[in-house]
């Protein structure tokens, strides 16, 4: 039966390491299981169990239809970033109701869903050029491994140079520093594993990254601190409040929704949430699909209409729920990296973040530190990608190289693809003939628009 669905033989897999790569894309992104509600939870209305719940739902859903209608190995959760604009910018900054906001992003699924029924979300995928489609899947993984090293606190804030490595401060050792040294530890663990190709490696990495943090917890060299958001790495065991879900189910229709709405501020904030997760989920189908060897010979992506569809209904679900915009997940690439290559990884992902509800306790007790080494190996297989990139031509290599550093530097994946469609148009467009026959019409479309959304936004 499970032959029969997701096409096993063909993709060359075995339902073994199927469920091992979702297994494994779930615990790479479970952090968002605690991330999402403790971010929107701030926002007036909306509790943290009820943002939970739908996280939880949500990602399931998505990830179920990703497998249903495109039988791709991605998972989808609500995006972060998205999840920071809706809540500083939008409901603090801005002072409009989650009702309301949430209302927005209903809508921009249903757009969604006619630019991917249209083929408009597929053309612009494959008028990307193949060069950047490669900078895509390298600048993704520079990104991931970057957002590891924070969450492990290996990388931290400088006011004088914005970023710096930890320095082990005896204040905070016991919190900051040795999580960083576990995370250290778990990369160099994961890194023997994978290099001795144990199957599992990555999943293996966090387990044992985890155990270790429980050892350095009864030992005393990890103390937690909640007031300063480092837990106990040890699970809790009670049963989430269902009922908690109605602070935030359907209320993207209720009265509040529609009051006191100023239609301008609604256009900017839909629009806002629109043109991000358009281009953070192109981006994260070329970066991981990239990976997995699923481009064809012209860089295209067989049955991405199924994929954009299955993202478009998700963001809707995920707002009638009462969560920011779900989005295909760029962790995904960690179960791509185990082996995974059809919706059975998607579907088994979906899975955990059901059982996730029952079992919330024991997920959402995974540190970051336990997580980043996952994040850091997977950021190193997806690097591989630039090796396609033919450094020789100034004007393909040049754009490909910005869209690389703008992904981490400006912690998102739509900016770099942004500063990659602009400099490659622009450069190709003043280099000669030849190179000016390859830019597409949607390509200068592109370039405007993204022109625009620089001169006139600022989101």
């Amino acid at each position: 039966m499970l032959e029969k669905w997701f096409k096993l033989s063909e993709n060359k897999t075995t339902v073994k390491t199927e469920i091992l790569a979702g297994i494994t894309t779930f615990m790479t992104m479970a952090y968002i299981l605690a991330v999402n509600p403790s971010m929107l939870g701030l926002v007036d209305g909306m509790s943290p169990e009820a943002v939970f719940l739908a996280t939880a739902i949500a990602s399931a859903i998505g990830s179920f239809l990703m497998a249903i209608f495109a039988n791709y190995p991605f998972a989808l959760a609500p995006g972060m970033g998205l999840n920071a604009y809706f809540t500083y910018t939008v409901c603090m900054g801005m002072g409009v109701p989650f009702q309301t906001v949430l209302l927005a992003v209903f809508i921009e699924g249903l757009i969604f869903i006619v630019l991917s029924i249209t083929n408009v979300r597929e053309a612009i995928f494959n008028a990307i050029p193949l060069t950047l489609k490669y900078a895509v899947s390298v600048g993704i993984g520079m990104f991931i491994a970057f957002i590891g090293l924070q969450g492990a606190d290996i990388i931290v804030n400088s006011d004088a140079t914005l970023i710096t490595y930890q320095h082990f401060a005896p204040e905070d050792f016991h919190t900051a520093g040795i999580s960083a040294i576990l995370a250290l530890l778990g990369i160099i663990i994961t890194a023997i594993l994978a290099h001795a190709k144990v199957k599992g490696s990555i999943l293996l990495g966090i387990l044992i990254t985890w155990v270790l943090g429980m050892v350095a917890e009864l030992t005393g060299l990890y103390v937690p601190n909640v007031d300063t958001g480092y837990f106990t790495v040890f699970p809790s065991f009670s049963l989430p409040d269902f009922a908690a879900l109605g602070d935030t189910f359907g209320k993207c229709f209720t009265k509040e929704a529609f009051a006191s709405v100023k239609i301008l501020d609604f256009l900017v904030v839909m629009f806002a949430f629109l043109f991000v997760d358009m281009f953070d989920t192109l981006g994260t189908l070329i970066g991981v699909a990239s990976k997995a060897e699923m481009l064809d010979e012209e860089g295209k992506l067989p049955k991405i209409k199924g994929a954009l569809l299955a993202d478009a209904i998700a963001t809707s679900v995920g707002a009638v729920l009462g969560t920011s915009t779900t989005t295909t997940y760029v962790e995904s690439a960690s179960g791509v990296t185990e082996g995974g290559r059809t919706g059975l990884t998607a579907i088994t992902t979906g899975i955990m973040f059901l059982l996730a509800i029952l079992l919330s306790p024991i997920f959402l007790a995974v540190p970051g530190f336990a997580t980043a080494p996952a994040l850091v190996i997977v950021g190193f297989y997806m690097m591989g990608s630039v090796v396609k990139i033919k450094f020789e031509n100034y004007a393909e290599a040049i754009p490909a190289y910005l869209c690389i550093i703008a992904m981490p530097l400006a912690y998102s994946i739509s900016e770099g693809i942004a500063i990659g469609v602009i400099s490659y148009t622009v450069i190709n467009l003043f280099t000669g003939k030849e190179n000016r026959k390859k830019i597409t019409p949607l390509m200068y479309v592109l370039t405007v628009l993204f022109i625009l959304k620089y001169a006139f936004c600022s989101t």
